[in-house]
């Protein structure tokens, strides 16, 4: 009887610590990301060490390590720790299909399991922009597009014309567990845009700094030209300049200089240089209307300056006469010098004419004055203030 009731004890007290232990012990993990391509390291610990089990196993429930021992032959996948508390395992060259939740398992009674959750970032491949054939017309429509394929989550897409950003249509779409993401600009180029850089920015969380890739524009259009000169004054004696400005995409070539419609006629004082016109000694001879011309593919061009030549002791006008240019005559303040005199005159005008038709017919004399009781005019001219002797003073004249 008192064997049985000691048997019961010890039972009972190898069941209570078992049932404690079990209930003290569970598997502790974190979820864990990286980079495709990278290494995952996956932990699973434990608070207590009774010599119990643990197991990794994968999303597709397939047992990868127990305690120490590999169950599944994958080069990338390696044992770090395996300790009573601990399981730590190594998962190389990770790829988009190793993402999922994996479980630790604790063989206990019962077994206890905790889940923790791989995430795997698909890298952007770096950007391709296409849609853009060199050179590029004047006026032409043209649509760059920006692809970058393998991203996940999806990569975002940022446009800049130079150094100004610029928007452009977006397009997402799914391949397998990454995406594919495409970005188009379109726009009309001008001749503004030639020499302009797109460039097309692919940024991403698994990126430590966006890939970009620039397209640089070639425009072509048509010539515009204009000459500059060397002297404000063209005087005789003096070395004169002149050259042809010209743009265009290509560059207009050759440039063609003539006078007055038609050959320099000085070819030895008058030297062409590419696109300057010399004239090394100046003469009266040399007035004329002088004309450069260039031309490309797509179209020709000219450009006149008018050459004046003002003898050497005249000190000339300060201004070249040749040249149109922002310093003419002000216009306007001449209008309104003029519209002040005209005011002025117009008042001066109006003032007298109402002066002359207030004193209309008003002209007063004194000779009838005493004479209003005359019998006759003879009496009323003796009779007037003032005496006849005054009549004389008294006579009005009119011419």
């Amino acid at each position: 009887m008192i064997f049985k009731q000691h048997l019961i004890f010890i039972l009972y007290s190898l069941c209570a610590s078992v049932f404690k232990g079990s209930q003290g012990q569970f598997p502790i993990t974190q979820n864990v990301t990286v980079v495709e391509g990278g290494t995952a390291n996956m932990t699973c610990r434990v608070d207590y060490n009774d010599n119990t089990s643990l197991q990794w196993s994968n999303p597709a429930q397939q047992t990868l390590f127990f305690g120490d021992k590999k169950a599944l032959r994958d080069h990338r996948i390696e044992l770090v720790r395996a300790t009573s508390q601990e399981l730590t395992i190594r998962i190389g060259d990770v790829s988009l299909s190793d993402e999922g939740l994996y479980t630790c398992s604790l063989f206990t009674m019962p077994v206890k399991t905790t889940k923790a959750f791989l995430t795997v970032l698909g890298v952007p491949t770096r950007p391709e922009i296409t849609g853009f054939t060199k050179p590029a017309m004047e006026r032409d429509v043209i649509t760059l597009t920006c692809t970058t394929s393998g991203s996940k989550p999806a990569a975002i897409i940022r446009w800049f014309r130079n150094d100004k950003e610029v928007q452009g249509t977006k397009e997402v779409n799914a391949t397998g567990k990454s995406f594919t993401v495409r970005s188009s600009l379109q726009f009309q180029v001008d001749r503004r845009d030639d020499g302009v850089a797109y460039t097309c920015s692919v940024e991403h969380v698994s990126l430590s700094s966006p890939y970009m890739t620039t397209e640089v524009l070639e425009v072509h259009y048509a010539p515009h030209l204009d000459i500059a000169h060397s002297q404000i004054i063209p005087q005789e004696g003096q070395y004169f300049k002149l050259e042809c400005v010209s743009i265009g995409n290509p560059i207009p070539e050759p440039v063609l200089w003539s006078k007055d419609g038609g050959e320099l006629p000085d070819i030895e004082r008058m030297i062409v240089e590419g696109r300057e016109l010399t004239i090394t000694t100046l003469n009266k001879t040399d007035n004329g209307t002088y004309r450069c011309e260039a031309s490309n593919h797509l179209g020709t061009s000219s450009a006149e300056y008018v050459l004046f030549v003002y003898a050497k002791d005249f000190p000339g006008p300060t201004t070249d006469p040749n040249a149109v240019g922002p310093h003419g005559p002000d216009h306007a303040l001449i209008g309104g010098v003029v519209a002040v005199v005209v005011f002025i005159t117009l008042c001066l005008i109006i003032v007298l004419g109402r002066y002359l038709a207030r004193h209309k017919g008003t002209y007063l004399t004194h000779e009838a004055k005493g004479a209003e009781d005359a019998p006759d005019a003879d009496t009323a001219i003796i009779n007037a203030e003032g005496n006849h002797v005054h009549a004389e003073e008294k006579k009005e004249y009119f011419i």
